[in-house]
């Protein structure tokens, strides 16, 4: 027998028909280690949390850095006209003479503050920026343990959603084949409408487990593929 049903692949444009023969509806399913992996690096949030990581570690390096700016070279430029005085004295007498000229004068100078504050306050900024960026590590690990154990019950219950579905698909099998017989013994009046109603009930009982398990073992597979960003086959 070949049961044959539509599956959304990652294009939400694309449809996939998977047929399974045999009854057989065993996937390739990849080792639990290359799921949570593939997890880990697709997930938007643990990528987020790391990306803030960077920026923390990037305002800490700021903060150690931040005393330079107390330190720092300093030039001056000026030109202009100055006017200059000078003495010149003999034995009795003494004259003054005054001139001006028009000259560059350069200053240049290193320099050092020490803001008290700065001093003060130094330390605590470098050590909450320490400890923010801890902070952010614990979420990310944390997140990462959630996303772990998250991909672990999804693997185990599509395994499990599987293994039922075969079942189910074995049941149905062996209830079509009685259903026959079954429709061929009514219409030779070996068995009874009561007895025939009572069959027909049951086998449609199973046609519809058999669908429920079958859009069970959809969703689980689907849930797997969107938490990993893995095709599942």
């Amino acid at each position: 027998m070949i049961v044959g049903f539509g599956v959304l692949s990652t294009n939400a444009q694309d449809v996939v028909v998977e047929e399974y023969e045999d009854n057989s509806f065993t996937l390739l399913i990849p080792k639990l280690e290359v799921l949570i992996d593939s997890a880990l690096v697709n997930n938007g949030m643990v990528n987020y949390r790391l990306l803030e990581i960077k920026a923390k570690e990037a305002n800490l390096k700021s903060k150690q850095r931040y005393w330079t700016r107390n330190f720092g070279i300093q030039a001056d430029t000026r030109y202009g006209t100055f006017d200059n005085y000078s003495t010149i004295s003999g034995d009795n007498s003494s004259i003054n003479l005054a001139s001006d000229t028009q000259q560059m004068n350069y200053n240049v100078g290193l320099y050092l503050k020490f803001p008290v504050f700065d001093v003060v306050n130094r330390k605590a900024q470098i050590k909450r920026a320490k400890v923010e960026i801890e902070q952010a590590k614990g979420l990310v690990k944390f997140q990462k343990d959630e996303i772990i154990e998250k991909v672990i019950r999804y693997y185990e219950d599509l395994i499990l959603k599987q293994n039922l579905l075969e079942l189910k698909a074995a049941n149905q099998g062996s209830a079509r084949v009685n259903m026959e017989m079954v429709e061929k013994g009514f219409r030779n009046g070996l068995i009874s409408i009561s007895e025939y109603v009572r069959i027909s009930d049951m086998t449609n009982r199973i046609a519809t487990d058999f669908e429920t398990a079958k859009a069970d073992f959809f969703t689980a597979k689907k849930l797997l593929e969107n938490l990993t960003g893995v095709v599942i086959h």
